[in-house]
């Protein structure tokens, strides 16, 4: 049940495409018998604030696949240059007011994750643009270009997001976070995204939050201990699949 202080029309989605340059297809790749796409739709279905969460998507097999364990789908157009894109086209159909869009490859994701993004942006009238990040404890991060980086300034607004290793610091004392890729929209804000200009920043980084840091947009960043587990290749659908394993190893044995 949601709480009484949160809008009941908050909507989660999860865009989902077949193709992918590195791993076509992987929405449907199997982990633990069950598509990847399913794991991530009854994870956060777990959310204690979503109101309903939906697949999108362009491809009658994710849609087939969706209906068959029960999931709402919308099918999108097939020409969204993002997920973004994809996400803004089911909230322009629906009265939500707060929309969240879920990336669809990260079968671990957590729901509280999910709840904590929420919460940052409903915790302030004025945000309309909330995500998550997490400090970096694994060294061989920092300057992992594929581990998005981002500086915050004191209130909890993001001062920046970059695949380089931002703060440089002087010293050997310093901490960085990665940037958690769960954002909280609302609905205004998130259907005229698309027609922001893109920026030098955005070009450059190839990150497309940042378009709303160079159009004077305020994204607020809250602290999470969930740290993004998502697959963009066989290797790592291999790697997601073993922690299911091991996880299930562990429940029967307490068992």
């Amino acid at each position: 049940m949601l709480d009484s202080t949160v809008p009941p029309t908050i909507l989660g989605v999860i865009p989902a495409r077949y193709a992918s340059v590195r791993f076509p297809g992987k929405s449907l790749a199997l982990i633990a018998g069950k598509p990847m796409i399913q794991h991530v739709w009854e994870r956060a279905t777990q959310s204690r604030y979503l109101s309903q969460v939906t697949i999108a998507t362009d491809d009658e097999r994710i849609a087939a696949a969706a209906h068959a364990f029960g999931a709402p789908v919308r099918m999108t157009r097939s020409d969204h240059a993002s997920g973004t894109d994809r996400v803004a086209e089911v909230a322009a159909s629906t009265d939500a007011n707060v929309i969240v869009n879920i990336q669809g490859d990260e079968p671990l994701i957590d729901p509280g994750a999910i709840d904590t993004a929420i919460l940052a942006l409903l915790d302030e009238p004025g945000c309309e643009m909330a995500t998550l990040k997490r400090k970096i404890s694994n060294p061989a991060e920092i300057e992992n270009p594929n581990v998005v980086k981002v500086v915050t300034a004191r209130n909890g607004d993001a001062l920046y997001f970059s695949r380089h290793a931002v703060p440089f610091d002087r010293g050997a004392s310093g901490e960085w976070w990665k940037h958690i890729g769960i954002y909280v929209y609302r609905r205004a804000l998130l259907l005229g995204y698309s027609a922001l200009p893109v920026g030098p920043l955005e070009q450059a980084e190839r990150l497309e939050q940042l378009r709303a840091l160079e159009n004077g947009i305020p994204i607020r960043v809250a602290d999470t201990e969930y740290d993004t587990i998502g697959v963009d290749t066989p290797e790592d659908l291999a790697a997601v699949s073993q922690l299911f394993f091991l996880t299930s190893s562990s429940i029967r044995n307490d068992g």
